[in-house]
């Protein structure tokens, strides 16, 4: 069926709003890591992931129905219910202790060349090669990276943020091995979420209390964050991106993903956290050039 010269339907414009909002949701999300920078990372991660874990709750009630007539393998069980809720509090936990440890800039920024790591791990599962255009794509974005870890490494190694940075790219890895598994599994991810969250929340929990942080009730305003952190970009946000790729044009839809770097650097820039610098929003702009042109040979 053509649908070049169709108009624009409704369902396509709402798709495209939910697709946005997830975009702002997901780009101010280092806003609220930086403000609920009092609460340890692991009982932020916890926090959040709970949060969340409500705000995707109306996930859990679509297609039951379905979900019930699909036979699912004991693997695939195993790498859903076990698996995935390690790769959400790696992402999560991840993320927010790395922000910890480095500048909130260039840590997100390390975390926000995911779509690119996704995009290899694809081309190599499914075609146990890769191609030139994706590797061309992640050398761009990766130099985006270098672009601002560079001078720092050279003029006094980083300062002790190296494992924040480190923290930051691991973050960025189990994202893109998470996205990874919800394209590849036989089953939609999005309905279980809601309890993919919580184990990955009490995962949280548990790591929190064996670390023997100390235990003391945040502020007001790093308890709000940390709740909005859960129910904004990693909640609602979930749920207009679902919601967005179901109803909308895939493509159109997919490449406003790229914009969350680019978006997340000029909110810190403005809201003080970052100083201007030419190299962030270069850098920022490096990492959407990298993942649009390793994005390109999955369109061809």
């Amino acid at each position: 069926m053509r649908i070049v010269n169709a108009p624009i339907r409704l369902p396509n414009i709402l798709s495209i709003i939910a697709a946005l909002v997830a975009v702002v949701l997901w780009a101010v999300a280092p806003l609220l890591v930086d403000a609920a920078r009092s609460i340890p990372p692991f009982q932020l991660t916890t926090i959040a992931l709970i949060s969340g874990a409500l705000a995707v709750l109306p996930m859990s009630f679509r297609g039951r129905e379905a979900r019930k007539s699909v036979k699912v393998s004991w693997q695939w069980k195993l790498v859903i219910f076990g698996l995935v809720p390690l790769l959400v509090l790696g992402a999560v936990g991840a993320y927010l202790a790395g922000l910890g440890m480095a500048p909130t800039a260039e840590a997100s920024l390390i975390t926000y060349t995911w779509p690119v790591m996704f995009i290899l791990i694809s081309q190599w599962a499914f075609h146990r090669r890769i191609a030139l255009p994706v590797i061309a794509g992640a050398l761009i974005a990766f130099s985006g990276a270098a672009l601002l870890l560079g001078p720092e490494a050279l003029n006094n190694g980083f300062s002790g943020n190296l494992t924040g940075y480190g923290l930051a790219l691991l973050a960025g890895g189990c994202w893109a091995l998470y996205s990874w598994i919800c394209q590849a599994t036989p089953v939609a991810i999005a309905p279980v979420m809601p309890g993919l969250f919580l184990l990955a929340g009490a995962g949280a929990a548990a790591a929190d209390t064996v670390s023997g942080s100390a235990h003391v009730l945040p502020s007001g305003t790093a308890l709000a964050a940390g709740v909005a952190l859960g129910l904004g970009p990693y909640g609602l946000a979930m749920v207009a991106w679902d919601l967005a790729l179901r109803k909308g044009p895939t493509a159109l839809v997919g490449s406003l993903a790229y914009a969350v770097p680019v978006l997340a650097a000029l909110f810190l820039v403005l809201a003080g956290i970052a100083a201007p610098d030419w190299r962030l929003p270069l850098a920022a702009m490096l990492v959407v050039l990298g993942s649009l042109v390793a994005a390109s040979r999955r369109r061809a």
